[in-house]
């Protein structure tokens, strides 16, 4: 019962400083700092070294915090992990990939053996043991953060085949690094514990591995039937953090009766089961995006969590110790990148300006190499929390460095597409025939909508007021020659508003001469319907669309508000395929925010009756409604760079 007591007394405390962590950590934000950042500075400051308010036996004692922490952050790299995102650019991943993996894991661990010397817990190591440690800091190196990736690219709504090879190899690159830290974790305990290496090892991490991707397995099938529950979204979220802990807890479990029963203990890399678990349940489930929701809902909190109590087990005399390593360390982090950046972009026959910038995407760690280094204190009381410092605070200076590399990067490569003041080039122009109250108001919705509107009047002195915030143009007449000098052929929509016989004439021209997407009148007499029909031109009946619109808000309520933007949240839209990435992707398959709703797909003249399996070709309009931030993320997606 004291035990119980004394558990609730430390996450009780420990809550109030993560909850103040999360407040303050925002200030770091202000500063252009990672929040993560912030979380670790916060846990510093009120860990046992500064003002004490997280005791060393609480330490200890939120241990299982951690566990649940790592088990959720290997959920959230499984995650990204979605294959037919990556199989454009696949080549290049792969061979990416290996190189920076192999030159970076090579030379870091090269000079951390090299700093043997200088760095106080080395010292009565043996030499194998030297190895071991080193190699261990070398796989650390090798983590990313493809969560800072993921939002440095949403910032900038950057779309290219550099983009896209970062985020592949940043997403890839971790779930390697756990992989190869399992076989490495287990083969240096015994070169650590001074023990003789014998071959019954090298069979014991391969013994690990099937054990690991079995178990992996065994979770797919348990989250499945997690999401089978209907509804209860706050459940499933509970579940999911339940089943990374019972990883974690079974793996403890299998270490200790294996070493107590077998004299040989069997550590089954629980990152390793969690993201192998979280890879199948994104790519092989239809419960793909409520995952990936759930995911990304809990994320924010299990990080101030992680980081702000990770943060209290840093040592102040450490980092003061060690501040020198700290730089050649992560210099030579640095340096490999670089050599391995030529090297992965020369072999996949990239351009000379992409082997230039080809390693500043991958400068960034965060969540996985923190917890490797977590990992590592928890294993080894004494030396270990020392080398979790050490490795943590190069992982600080690699995440303040690395995000502004990673945006001057995108800005060389030319895939981004905000401008210096944060917004972003409109992609629809509307010419709007007729200068009135309503056609004002049009305008100025569609303006909001980023479209550029421009006027086109009869007499722009008489019937334009001098204040008008729009580009206006005199109407001369309908031939395609005078429609020309205001660039009507690149129009993507006219709404013509004048008298009939002027709309017919405008639209017939636009019709023979540009092939415009949209023609849009406004009928002023009924018996010109079918005329106005014959060459696709939208209609709109002032006399008849009232009653249509009560209709409609009779029989569909939910439908025409969100059509009608009734919904402030909502928007609809029409959106051109045009990246090849998604050319015979198949509906189902399409990684889409979990607000938005297909409505429908249509193919030259004809909508399809769109379902799961309906594959999608270059030139197809996907129509959608969703949030407009959703709407415009898909929208990216879907016209590619």
């Amino acid at each position: 019962m004291n035990v119980a007591w004394q558990l609730l007394i430390y996450l009780g405390a420990f809550g109030i400083v993560a909850v103040a962590s999360g407040r303050i950590a925002t200030v770091f934000q202000k500063l252009k700092l990672p929040l993560i950042t912030g979380f670790l500075v916060i846990g510093l400051i009120s860990g046992p070294e500064v003002l004490g308010l997280i005791h060393e036996e609480a330490l200890s004692g939120l241990g299982f915090l951690n566990d649940i922490a790592l088990a959720f952050i290997a959920f959230a790299v499984g995650s990204e992990l979605y294959l037919k995102d990556l199989r454009s650019r696949m080549n290049s991943i792969v061979i990416m990939t290996i190189s920076q993996v192999a030159v970076t894991f090579i030379l870091v661990s090269l000079a951390m053996y090299l700093l043997t010397g200088l760095i106080p817990f080395f010292e009565g190591m043996r030499l194998a043991a030297k190895i071991a440690v080193s190699l261990l800091a070398g796989t650390i190196a090798i983590a990313r953060s493809p969560a800072s990736a993921i939002a440095i690219i949403n910032e900038l709504r950057a779309r290219g085949p550099f983009t896209q090879t970062a985020i592949g190899v940043t997403v890839v690159v971790d779930f390697v690094v756990i992989l190869i830290f399992a076989i490495i974790f287990t083969l240096s305990k015994s070169l650590i514990q001074e023990t003789d290496f014998r071959l019954i090892y090298i069979l014991q991490v391969v013994a690990e591995l099937i054990m690991a991707f079995g178990m992996g397995f065994l979770v797919w099938l348990l989250l499945r039937l997690v999401f089978r529950l209907k509804g209860m979204m706050a459940v499933k979220k509970g579940l999911v953090l339940l089943t990374g802990f019972l990883v974690y807890l079974f793996s403890h479990v299998i270490e200790d009766y294996s070493g107590h029963f077998m004299g040989l203990e069997l550590h089954i890399e629980p990152l390793l089961i969690c993201i192998i678990g979280s890879f199948l349940m994104t790519n092989y489930t239809i419960y793909r995006n409520d995952f990936i929701r759930i995911v990304k809902e809990l994320g924010p909190y299990v990080y101030i969590l992680f980081f702000t109590l990770t943060g209290a087990l840093i040592s102040l005399k450490v980092v003061e110790t060690l501040w020198f390593v700290t730089l050649i360390i992560f210099g030579a982090r640095i340096f490999s990148l670089i050599l391995a950046g030529l090297t992965g972009s020369a072999l996949s026959g990239d351009s000379f300006l992409f082997r230039k910038i080809s390693w500043m995407p991958y400068v960034t760690q965060a969540g996985v190499g923190v917890g490797l280094a977590a990992i590592i204190a928890a294993a080894y009381p004494g030396w270990g929390s020392e080398f979790a410092t050490l490795m943590i605070s190069v992982i600080v200076l690699n995440q303040i460095v690395g995000p502004p590399l990673f945006k001057w990067a995108l800005n060389l490569a030319g895939e981004v597409h905000v401008k210096p003041d944060g917004t972003f080039d409109t992609e629809r122009m509307v010419l709007i025939f007729g200068w009135e109250n309503q056609s004002l108001a049009l305008a100025h919705q569609l303006q909001s909508q980023r479209c550029r509107v421009e006027f086109v009047v009869k007499d722009p002195s008489l019937e334009v007021l001098q204040t008008c915030v729009f580009p206006v143009h005199a109407y001369s007449g309908p031939d395609h020659r005078d429609l020309r000098k205001f660039s009507a052929e690149t129009t993507d929509t006219f709404v013509c508003l004048f008298s009939d016989q002027e709309n017919y004439a405008i639209c017939e021209t636009a019709y023979e001469h540009f092939g415009t997407r949209h023609l849009i009148v406004r009928l002023n007499d009924r018996e010109n319907f079918k005329k106005f029909q014959k060459i696709g031109v939208m209609v709109m009946d002032p006399n008849t669309a009232m009653v249509s619109l009560l209709e409609h808000l009779v029989r569909a309520p939910i439908a025409t508000s969100l059509l009608l933007g009734m919904d402030e949240t909502q928007d609809s839209i029409d959106i051109e395929l045009r990246n090849l990435d998604y050319h015979g992707a198949i509906l189902r398959n399409l990684r889409l925010p979990t607000d938005v709703i297909i409505l429908t797909v249509t193919r030259g003249d004809h909508p399809i009756i769109s379902h799961g399996y309906t594959r999608l070709r270059l030139g197809d309009i996907v129509t959608i409604v969703g949030s407009r931030e959703s709407l415009d993320k898909v929208r990216l997606n879907l016209q590619g760079y």
